[in-house]
């Protein structure tokens, strides 16, 4: 394990049992930052320590309770010292939005929008009687356009954005900043997580699932899921990690930070176009 500092600055960073957030958890760590990476399951959170994060922790950013230990846990280790929170952890649920019932929804911003803001409030505090500190959101294009079949995560994430906006002014003066990650494609299990919400709400029709009017469609998002390799201009995470050590570290960080090619070209073509307009290119690019 890393060898970290005592007086080495804190990071609790969630949704590290794969991908972004554990590579991330990582290289914060050969940066000197003592890093409480979290998961849900307490076998990926001894797979996390076995490979040298020594901090590691059960978060279920769904659950209350889970939040207040966890953190309660890292004050009590540092002696109520926490620099950044990253909260990363999140999923896409994809499908027709006339095909998700308000429990879909529910569970989607119960984890992407929800657990988001309780770690902040639960944080909030102690970053407050330290007279510093960054809360980083991990947001996505969605978070500023929206992309056909996928409203839920679309939704989640723009209020994400909304809501960050808000903590941004609403924290101005108080030496802790709220900053946005906005990512487009990057290796992660974000599709085969995205599968087993489809596979629960949606289902298919050939497998005797719902019969929408999007069926066609559906078996389209379904051969995307599961297709092999990644979708173009897709980055590693490690680029998500380059944009968060500049949110953490820069002395002046930028309100949001934006992640991949898609994401730049979409945020200049939302500048430019009318919405019928972004509509079109939207369309022509989903077929």
């Amino acid at each position: 394990m890393t060898r970290v500092a005592s007086d080495a600055p804190v990071i609790l960073i969630t949704g590290c049992s794969s991908g972004i957030g554990r590579h991330c958890a990582f290289v914060l760590q050969q940066r000197g930052w003592r890093v409480f990476a979290t998961a849900r399951q307490s076998a990926d959170v001894d797979a996390l320590k076995a490979a040298g994060l020594g901090d590691a922790l059960v978060l279920d950013v769904d659950d209350d309770a889970s939040i207040t230990q966890a953190v309660a846990v890292v004050l009590e280790r540092t002696g109520g010292r926490i620099d950044a929170l990253f909260n990363n952890a999140g999923f896409g649920q994809p499908g027709a939005l006339e095909d998700l019932p308000r429990a879909a929804l529910r569970e989607q911003f119960e984890t992407n929008l929800f657990g988001a803001h309780a770690l902040t409030r639960a944080v909030l505090p102690a970053m407050r009687a330290q007279g510093h500190g960054r809360i980083v959101q991990h947001s996505s294009v969605l978070g500023f356009i929206a992309l056909p079949w996928r409203g839920a995560y679309n939704a989640s994430k723009h209020a994400l954005e909304g809501l960050t906006d808000t903590l941004r002014q609403e924290l101005r003066g108080t030496g802790i900043e709220a900053i946005l990650i906005q990512t487009g494609p990057v290796t992660s299990r974000f599709r085969a997580n995205g599968w087993m919400k489809f596979r629960h709400w949606i289902g298919l029709a050939s497998e005797g699932g719902l019969h929408s009017v999007h069926r066609e469609t559906y078996e389209a998002v379904a051969q995307r899921l599961n297709a092999e390799g990644d979708p173009p201009l897709t980055l590693g995470p490690e680029a998500v990690a380059r944009k968060l050590i500049l949110a953490v570290e820069s002395i002046k960080p930028k309100p949001r930070y934006h992640v991949t090619v898609p994401t730049h070209v979409f945020k200049a073509l939302k500048r430019v176009l009318p919405t019928r307009a972004l509509d079109a290119v939207i369309h022509r690019i989903n077929g």
